[in-house]
């Protein structure tokens, strides 16, 4: 797509109402999805800018820690035994063995949760469906939820739109998620801030919440 069928694009939406500002409200909390060692593997489910997106996600789960922020991982967990298969894993099968114990499961060593951040597993895209995620972050009065994962165009996108939907304002970390492929990455980023969710890098985000603090 070329620069001027963007802009007209993007005219579209501004002229039907979509993209209003989101701004930052009440508590913070910061979603990291899936970012696990299969995702950051381009030989297994990774590539595109997902490994930059772990690096900088590094500094967002540092200074989450920093504030006390309370913090949320989701890891993709299917039964070992084939039990709980269900359409994503039947649309992806390589899906199902992220089992438990799988090293590809696991959480990548930079953001290895710490003492008190909740790990919730799921085997559907949503970090919020059929998960305790939604009442944990209530439960601590989460008002703005930071979104940093992978990928963009899929379980990034599910958990934002669920996290809408359960009443917390997303706010995605631009420059914090990854897609194995960038025009998928780029159209999501830019439909979720039309619809659903504030949408920017992590330094522009810090700005917003130290002047909502002020």
């Amino acid at each position: 797509m070329n620069d001027l069928s963007q802009h007209a694009e993007a005219a579209v939406y501004r002229q039907q109402g979509f993209g209003t500002p989101l701004p930052v409200l009440g508590n913070i909390g910061l979603l990291i999805v899936d970012f696990v060692v299969g995702f950051a593997d381009p030989a297994t489910f990774g590539g595109g800018n997902i490994l930059p997106a772990i690096a900088r996600t590094q500094e967002a789960l540092a200074l989450a820690r920093q504030h006390r922020w309370p913090v949320a991982h989701s890891r993709i967990v299917y039964a070992a035994d084939g039990s709980d298969d269900n359409v994503f894993s039947l649309k992806v099968p390589g899906m199902a063995t992220l089992t438990e114990d799988h090293p590809n499961s696991a959480i990548v060593p930079e953001l290895t949760p710490a003492k008190g951040e909740l790990v919730v597993r799921k085997t559907v895209p949503s970090a919020f469906f059929g998960t305790q995620l939604a009442p944990w972050l209530s439960q601590r009065a989460v008002q703005t939820l930071l979104v940093a994962g992978a990928v963009t165009s899929g379980c990034v996108r599910a958990s934002v739109v669920d996290a809408m939907s359960h009443g917390f304002r997303p706010l995605v970390l631009s420059d914090c998620v990854g897609d194995r492929a960038i025009e998928p990455h780029n159209a999501n980023l830019f439909d979720m801030q039309q619809k659903y969710a504030a949408v920017m890098p992590l330094a522009q985000a810090v700005a917003e919440i130290e002047a909502a603090r002020r």
